[in-house]
């Protein structure tokens, strides 16, 4: 993965200990919560895509590190909320 330059300095300030946490108790089992309910998958969808479409999602999942059919997910709940034009 490839970070920017303030990228880089956030990644090694982390790693020189110079960050804490401040989150307030219990935030983190509703934030687990809240990814645990946004990210249920109880449905499946079957869709026909070319083979050129499915390469190049493929070819992009790897970069990014995650299986396509997650990163089809990802790009259709980002765009299903709004995030993604």
């Amino acid at each position: 993965m490839k970070l920017d330059a303030s990228e880089k300095a956030i990644l090694e300030s982390v790693e020189r200990g110079e960050w804490r946490s401040i989150a307030k108790p219990g935030a983190r089992d509703r934030y687990s919560r809240y990814a645990a309910a946004t990210f249920r998958k109880d449905r499946r969808v079957n869709i026909r895509i070319s083979s050129k479409d499915l390469d190049a999602i493929q070819k992009r999942a790897l970069e990014e590190g995650l299986p396509y059919q997650t990163l089809i997910s990802s790009l259709l709940h980002k765009y299903a909320s709004g995030r993604l034009r």
